[in-house]
């Protein structure tokens, strides 16, 4: 598996996703937000958490607007995979790779700290290292990662199996207690715990392990 993992102003997880690839088995390539162009044969777009520009506006839509996204967004039309973590998230909502939105948390607080999460569905090569039911322990860090989506978006949602993970005690007020979501075609993961942070004991868990793994071996098969 070859991936690349992007890095825009003010990201500051992008070297933990790209060494969560390589502990996989992954090579890895990582990609200035400036660059044009995606490096050659990619399987999988990583696209990391911080303060992309600052935050400025809203989180992740000055990041949308990079010229690297252009080409993420046409890697991921062609059937390409795409992971967005935190922040990496929110720039998937705003360039409309992922529906809905990520507001301020409900507490209006920033939360940093280990949470539970359910793996809502095992349907995906992100997932398929769970079943389906199976709880897992990611670390959050963010100030608005309360995920809202219209009805009728939520309801898309559920009727086709596209909510990843679900908070076990919601920290954010987040929609449907929603932590992350898949695009239609399953190749596109937004999440906002951070298993990259969770890939070995000196974490605190290697429950994101898991992710990765899973990740490295349905693209052996692909």
């Amino acid at each position: 598996m070859k991936a690349a993992v992007i890095t825009f102003p003010g990201s500051n997880c992008d070297r933990d996703l790209a060494e969560a690839f390589a502990k996989a088995g992954a090579s890895v390539a990582r990609v200035w937000h400036k660059d044009a162009d995606l490096p050659k044969g990619i399987d999988i777009v990583g696209i990391p958490g911080g303060f992309s520009f600052g935050d400025y506006l809203r989180c992740g839509a000055i990041a949308a607007q990079s010229p690297v996204m252009r080409s993420v967004a046409d890697f991921v039309h062609g059937g390409g995979h795409a992971i967005g973590i935190c922040n990496g998230f929110q720039v998937l909502t705003e360039t409309g790779l992922l529906p809905g939105a990520l507001m301020r948390n409900a507490g209006l607080k920033f939360v940093c700290k280990p949470v539970d999460l359910r793996v809502a569905t095992a349907a995906s090569v992100f997932t398929a290292g769970w079943t389906a039911g199976d709880v897992v322990r990611f670390p959050i860090a963010h100030h608005d990662g309360n995920y809202t989506i219209d009805a009728e978006g939520l309801a898309r949602l559920k009727g086709e199996d596209r909510i990843a993970f679900t908070y076990v005690d919601n920290p954010n007020g987040a929609m449907a207690d929603i932590a992350g979501v898949l695009s239609e075609n399953r190749r596109v993961l937004g999440m906002m715990p951070h298993p990259e942070r969770a890939v070995e004991g000196v974490q605190g868990g290697t429950d994101g392990a898991v992710l990765f793994r899973a990740l490295m071996s349905a693209m052996a098969l692909a």
